[in-house]
């Protein structure tokens, strides 16, 4: 029998996106043959699927896919446990896939999981399969979807790793009857703005905004004013003139474009409508950034978790 190495493991992990002690455990039971262990894990993992669920998954991908006629874009966030598997090529075509699925949908994440891939695969157990193959915890978390019925929606993605997949994706739908190829460039640079502004927009305009963000950034407002020594009630007409400026703030129509600060997203929209000759609307955005409101687990390191691994079965 082939002594099971540290690099016999990583090789295994490497070509199948496995985790270690799967691929630890299936190298011993194939005698170090790399090939059956990757067979192996494929007919052992369906069995320990379910298993994994439960393991927190804050990694991996989110895809973006735009229609063949520009006017409807969609995303879909994957995860995984860990950035070594969204590194993954059949994980990378497997969010692709999934974004291809959700053009077709209304872009609710429930209906994609029920619908069926190009390859008549419905899209939770290719999931389920996925989760067998590579030995991780996988969700298909959340997706968008934009459209218009005339103009453009823009892609951008941040950090990419690869065709259609990245950490970071935007979508914009700009409304118009103008040129689509304009349109789309605009949108494509107000997508790079919301991609890459310091203060992440939470809203198109401040009627919006999320009245409990609202409240709750009034409360804090408020607290921070008291504890300057202002009386309550004076520290709540103070406040009124803060939250004018928190929303300027946090509101996509009214930041100043990163491209040139001296213009306000709204005034490139007007400023647009002006050049194409007809209305331009800003109809909506998303942005999607990987894992954003779940708890990570601490990062590991490969090698230490290789070593540790000696005398375990």
């Amino acid at each position: 029998m082939a002594e099971i190495t540290a690099a016999l493991v990583k090789d295994l992990r490497e070509k199948s996106g496995a985790g270690m002690m799967d691929c630890k455990k299936a190298l011993t039971e194939n005698g170090g043959d790399v090939e059956a262990s990757m067979d192996w894990l494929r007919t052992k993992g369906l069995a320990k699927a379910a298993k994994k669920a439960d393991r927190a998954a804050a990694e991996g991908l989110v895809a973006g896919k735009i229609s063949a006629d520009g006017k409807t874009g969609v995303l879909v966030e994957l995860n995984a446990e860990t950035d070594f598997v969204a590194k993954n090529d059949g994980f990378q075509s497997a969010a692709r896939e999934f974004a291809n699925v959700a053009l077709a949908t209304d872009g609710d994440v429930e209906a994609i999981r029920a619908a069926k891939t190009s390859k008549g695969e419905v899209v939770q157990d290719a999931i389920t399969n996925l989760i067998a193959t590579i030995g991780e915890n996988m969700q298909l978390r959340r997706a968008a979807r934009l459209s218009v019925s005339q103009g453009a929606v823009s892609l951008y993605l941040h950090n990419k790793q690869g065709d259609d997949v990245a950490k970071l994706a935007v979508l914009v739908a700009l409304e118009g009857a103008g040129d689509q190829a304009a349109l789309a460039e605009v949108a494509r640079r107000i997508a790079l703005h919301v991609a890459g502004t310091p203060t992440p927009p939470l809203a198109l305009t401040a009627a919006e905004l999320d009245p409990d963000v609202v409240a709750k950034e009034r409360d804090v407002q408020v607290q921070m004013a008291i504890e300057s020594g202002k009386p309550k009630e004076i520290a709540e007409k103070m406040v009124e003139g803060r939250i004018r400026k928190w929303q300027e703030e946090v509101v996509l129509m009214a930041q100043p474009f990163v491209m040139n600060p001296d213009q306000t997203i709204e005034q490139l929209v007007a400023e647009t409508a002006k050049e194409t000759g007809s209305p331009v609307v800003l109809k909506g955005f998303v942005r999607f950034a990987l894992g954003e409101g779940v708890e990570k687990a601490p990062e590991g390191d490969f090698a230490a978790e290789v070593a540790s691994m000696t005398g375990q079965a």
